[in-house]
């Protein structure tokens, strides 16, 4: 508070005794030189108005007698405040004031590594103030001091390399950087009979973690988890497998013959459930979609088979001009893609007889084809040895996407469903597998260890783990997948250990 001294006016009585001796003011001490000097004046009276003047025309000013009044004046405290921001003085922080570790790493990640900690940046303002005289009183007071960065406003929310500068190592994920992955097979298993045909399909891996090989005219069965092996059925001398299909179930498996029959077995009892004989040749291909089961053949034809129907089929779809070896239904059930040995890729729906889309890009015949598990309508296909490419579609738009060569024959592709990551199998001339990384298609691995074209492929049903078959007869298994986020990093127990094993499919 500022205290403020006022002089009292002379009472009206005592101004008139004092008018007849006085002589004429001076121009110093008339009221508006007092005022013009800077003089203040208050009256005591409770009204707040000044006294009447006397009846005395010689009446004069007088000096009033002086008594101090308390102002009701406030006057804040700018110690906290950051005047450097408006280009305005500031008291110097006192000793010991220094900003803690916690506050500096909390106003970087907030603002920006560059931006002045509030109290040197209110000393070096006051200093400058200082030595300048007074402030500058150009420029607009609410004008701010410097701009914060844009990369620091999103800092804590950026997923980029902002916060590395800001807090080194603390956002990294330990081991961040390539993932590493094992080149040589963990398990092998020696399949004997196991043909070397490229246009067949005689692996797959049931949902219920139940491995299904065709070996010559017998399929078997091996448990991923107990390693146990069981001989599910036996076509005889005059026939052998072409191609076998798990449903999504996991209990029921459908089984292609060289004759044109399509069967369905109960994995849980071995026991055959029916015989469908509607293909003319062999049939090589097939995919589930609930309980309707398309099957490809060498007739050029595809047809739709309801168990819960009488009939063998219950729709047939025309279009390829030689044997259809590729068939995969998309994720969602709702589109059907088959390759040919016509070097034709097809995209059906559900109800058409004929394609609704047509791919004619390959230059060889179209075996490998794998829907995307991550986007929607994202078909992956391969070509064989004359073409050696893989091609990516979106069929919602009907586009090609990209294409990559390879290098060798392109066998069979799947995609992990973990991460957005692919595996291809190759034949001539390379027989490597190689592990990509959508959408760039950078080679983050590539596997060798069979003599002969890998034609087989399959995915365990936690993702991780990939069988392939060859010619030379052999089972490989590899940990190619990371595990998903919802499960443990030891999920791959159930399917066997890390150690090298080998033993026999029968």
């Amino acid at each position: 508070m500022e205290h403020h001294q006022h002089q009292r006016p002379p009472s009206p009585s005592q101004s008139s005794a004092d008018a007849a001796n006085s002589k004429p003011p001076t121009p110093a001490s008339t009221p508006s030189s007092r005022l013009a000097s800077g003089a203040q004046s208050a009256w005591p009276s409770s009204s707040g108005a000044p006294p009447r003047p006397s009846s005395s025309s010689t009446s004069a000013p007088t000096t009033p007698a002086s008594r101090t009044i308390y102002s009701d004046r406030f006057i804040p405290s700018r110690t906290g405040s950051n005047l450097a921001l408006f280009d305005l003085p500031a008291p110097s922080p006192a000793a010991g004031s220094a900003a803690s570790p916690y506050c500096t790493l909390l106003r970087a990640a907030l603002f920006g590594p560059d931006t002045p900690d509030r109290l040197a940046s209110s000393a070096a303002a006051c200093s400058s103030s200082s030595s300048a005289g007074a402030s500058p009183a150009s420029g607009n007071i609410f004008r701010f001091k410097a701009e914060v960065p844009r990369n620091a406003k999103r800092a804590l929310f950026s997923g980029g390399d902002d916060e590395d500068l800001l807090f080194p190592g603390l956002f990294t994920a330990k081991g961040a950087g390539p993932r590493k992955i094992t080149r040589s097979p963990y398990k092998v298993l020696d399949a004997p009979a196991l043909q070397d045909d490229f246009y067949l399909n005689l692996v797959d891996w049931s949902s219920h973690n139940v491995l299904a090989v065709g070996l010559g005219n017998c399929v078997y069965l091996w448990n991923a988890c107990s390693s146990k092996v069981t001989k599910l059925c036996d076509l005889g001398a005059e026939d052998t497998v072409c191609s076998v299909g798990w449903a999504q179930r996991g209990t029921h498996l459908a089984v292609g013959t060289n004759q044109g029959k399509v069967q369905i077995w109960d994995a849980t009892r071995c026991k055959r459930m029916r015989t469908m004989e509607s293909h003319r040749m062999r049939v090589g291909a097939l995919a589930w979609n609930s309980s309707l089961l398309s099957s490809g053949s060498r007739d050029k034809n595809i047809l739709h088979h309801d168990l819960r129907a009488p009939d063998d089929y219950i729709s047939k779809l025309t279009g390829h001009k030689s044997e259809v070896c590729g068939l995969k239904w998309s994720y969602d059930n709702r589109q059907l893609a088959s390759g040919g040995n016509d070097n034709r890729l097809f995209v059906w729906n559900q109800h058409s007889v004929q394609p609704v889309l047509k791919y004619t890009e390959h230059t060889a015949a179209v075996k490998a084809i794998a829907w995307s598990p991550h986007l929607n309508g994202l078909l992956a296909s391969g070509g064989g040895t004359a073409d050696r490419c893989i091609r990516f579609w979106n069929t919602t738009t009907n586009t090609h996407l990209s294409s990559m060569d390879t290098g060798s024959q392109v066998c069979n592709l799947v995609w992990s469903k973990n991460v957005n990551e692919l595996v291809s199998t190759h034949g001539y001339s390379q027989n490597q597998i190689i592990v990509w990384r959508y959408p760039t298609m950078s080679k983050l691995a590539t596997l060798t260890g069979h003599t002969f074209r890998v034609l087989y492929l399959a995915i365990s049903p936690d993702g991780q783990t990939i069988v392939t078959g060859a010619g030379d007869e052999t089972l490989r298994f590899w940990n190619v997948f990371p595990s998903p986020k919802s499960q443990s990093a030891d999920s791959l127990s159930s399917i066997g250990g890390t150690s090298f094993v080998r033993s026999y499919i029968r």
